[in-house]
């Protein structure tokens, strides 16, 4: 049975109430639990949350599926708090035992002192910007993808823990041309073709 932990990274604040990604975390967990071939725990960083527990579901999962809006372009304040006091919690207890370097050798192998290798991560994000903000020349983001431009930083985050990525989502002109019939429905596909056609764990 493959152990899925599935965080909700919406956040209640300001014009915000977290509801696209509420939807998405509640459509998640119907397809795995539907499934009896995964276990699913979960987490809502806006419910009052145990450091010492949350490290507990990173060791206990085989695949941790993360769901955030994008904020300025970076995840929100309580989402970002939560990895810092959770990630830190894990420091020797799970998640990283240090930065993989040596006094020997400081200048090589950063970046190698996870604990969580042998596991995956699978990333959803939602934004105000169209996707043509990241493929047309001239844009906004200058032909640079969500995932090797402003998620860079979060992707090389999971690698440092040792998981290894998934195929994700991302979730486009939410604020203004919302579809979520559409976009469930290409989400649900998604999950398919990742974790029932081509996911072998």
């Amino acid at each position: 049975m493959t152990k899925i932990f599935i965080i909700n990274g919406g956040q209640n604040f300001g014009h915000s109430g977290g509801k696209f990604n509420d939807t998405v975390t509640r459509e998640t967990i119907s397809f795995f639990t539907e499934n009896e071939s995964f276990e699913v725990k979960t987490t809502n960083i806006n419910e009052a949350y145990n450091p010492a527990e949350e490290v507990e579901k990173y060791v206990w999962a085989d695949v941790v599926i993360y769901h955030t809006p994008i904020w300025w372009f970076q995840l929100p304040h309580g989402f970002k708090q939560y990895i810092d006091v959770v990630f830190t919690e894990g420091h020797a207890k799970g998640i990283y035992h240090s930065d993989g370097r040596s006094a020997a050798t400081p200048a090589i192998n950063y970046g190698t002192g996870g604990m969580l290798h042998g596991k995956k991560y699978m990333l959803t994000t939602s934004w105000n910007a169209p996707k043509e903000a990241f493929t047309l020349p001239g844009e906004f983001f200058n032909e640079k993808s969500v995932d090797d431009g402003p998620l860079f930083g979060f992707h090389r985050m999971n690698a440092f823990t040792g998981m290894k990525p998934l195929p994700g989502i991302h979730f486009h002109d939410i604020e203004k041309n919302a579809d979520i019939p559409r976009d469930l429905k290409l989400y649900r596909e998604h999950l398919e073709n990742v974790f029932i056609k081509e996911y072998a764990y």
